[in-house]
């Protein structure tokens, strides 16, 4: 670039610290740049390179997530946001980082879905946001849903909703009320695993096993119920109780039992259960995926002893 070319270097070292790094071409433009000088800096000797179309990295090497999740947001314009997996990860809600960014920008906006970076145009643009810097994400509830929308696999849809509110990184009445105002369309699994938590599924193994019951058309039981002696003292919380029968099923899992303590609270409340007469069974996670049969079997059999005789004098209240 010759030595006479001039711009504004204090304009353009602002954005780019205020930016990752990252600047469009409008930018760059605005600072000064001509095109042959942006042409220059992204050849084959320069130290610019281009991540998007019109979208420039000030330096070389691979780009950092946050410098990536920069770039998408200028490709979507002014006031574009971040959504989906992108903006969890943003929110430290989710660990690993997404290949792909979904950007949410306004209806009356016309930038095209490119390389890694997906457009969502919406009418509904979030009231509110997260910032860092001059990075936008959406709020929890739209940014699970909208990932959640985003998932063809029901069991991820399911670790995904149910986890968020199992850990409290969104509350349950939240993420319905973004079903109801957001697209019909690529919602049904969604509306499924909401309904699957609202009845008290909490994991994923506990949600194929609400499946298992539903094909073999077992009566239908509560899930994740708190028991308690007729003069209220708690027994404990099974992951599906059938009140007339007495009979209670665990999913055994170290998955979800996240170390030896938790697992050997599990064997404690199986044998207070049993201490109350209540009739428990244990599946592990791959019998419910593998054997199907067998469990239904074992649960039809403990079902017709539990009938059999007089009802347990317990009570139970709805999950937590």
């Amino acid at each position: 670039m010759p030595r006479y070319a001039e711009f504004d270097r204090v304009a353009l070292a602002t954005i780019l610290r205020a930016q990752e790094h990252v600047i469009s071409r409008q930018q760059a433009l605005g600072c000064g740049l001509t095109r042959a000088a942006l042409g220059w800096r992204t050849g084959t000797n320069g130290t610019w390179q281009r991540v998007l179309p019109g979208i420039y990295l000030a330096q070389t090497g691979v780009p950092t997530v946050p410098q990536l999740e920069m770039a998408a947001l200028l490709h979507g314009g002014a006031g574009s946001v971040l959504t989906g997996r992108a903006a969890l990860h943003g929110q430290g809600l989710i660990a690993a980082p997404s290949r792909r960014f979904d950007v949410l920008v306004p209806t009356t906006r016309r930038p095209g879905s490119t390389a890694f970076v997906r457009i969502h145009r919406t009418t509904r643009m979030p009231r509110g946001v997260i910032r860092e810097g001059r990075r936008s994400y959406a709020l929890p509830p739209r940014a699970f849903a909208d990932a959640a929308r985003s998932l063809g696999d029901l069991t991820e849809v399911r670790a995904l909703i149910a986890g968020a509110v199992q850990r409290g990184d969104c509350p349950l009445s939240a993420l319905a009320r973004e079903l109801r105002e957001g697209p019909i369309g690529e919602s049904a699994q969604l509306r499924q695993v909401l309904g699957e938590v609202a009845d008290g599924v909490r994991s994923v193994t506990e949600a194929e096993f609400r499946d298992l019951i539903k094909r073999a058309g077992l009566p239908w039981p509560k899930f994740n119920a708190r028991l308690f002696t007729a003069d209220g003292v708690y027994i404990g919380r099974p992951d599906a109780w059938w009140p007339r029968e007495g009979v209670a099923v665990e999913i055994d899992s170290r998955e979800w039992h996240l170390n030896p303590a938790d697992w050997e609270r599990t064997m404690r409340r199986h044998t207070r259960m049993s201490g109350h007469g209540i009739l428990v069974q244990h599946f592990t996670p791959r019998q419910i995926r593998a054997d199907r049969a067998t469990v239904v079997a074992a649960i039809t059999d403990t079902l017709a002893a539990g009938a059999a005789r007089p009802a347990l004098p317990l009570t139970c209240r709805p999950a937590a």
